[in-house]
């Protein structure tokens, strides 16, 4: 059960180090073909927010980087959760606001992790 949960507390890490690079590195590039429905003029402009919430991004992956480094049982799972949690909470917040894709993309993913980080 450890390993399945420290295996994906590693995918949703890596996703969130992708949409780290994607919004602060190519947002005009990448940016555009993920996001199709925002229109095209508008990714020049909106660069430094999208590389703000890259750095957020950036954050969360970087915690649960951390927690898979943690030798205290204890500690590692409380940092798992905790950043897992994060997650979560964006991924909610982001498929009510802005598209119920987020959700499955980046909530659904990090609800997995976290059954099986609790269940260990």
């Amino acid at each position: 059960m450890e390993i399945i949960s420290k295996i994906l507390i590693a995918i949703v890490a890596w996703e969130h180090l992708y949409i780290l690079y994607m919004e602060m590195f190519a947002w005009e590039t990448l940016g555009k073909k993920t996001f199709k429905n925002i229109p095209s003029e508008l990714f020049k402009p909106t660069k430094s927010l999208a590389a703000n919430q890259g750095l957020y991004n950036g954050f969360l992956s970087a915690g649960l980087i951390w927690s898979l480094f943690i030798c205290e049982t204890v500690w590692s799972k409380n940092v798992a959760v905790f950043f897992l949690g994060c997650v979560i909470a964006a991924g909610i917040y982001g498929a009510l606001s802005a598209s119920k894709k987020i959700f499955f993309v980046q909530a659904l993913p990090a609800i997995i992790a976290l059954i099986f980080v609790l269940l260990r």
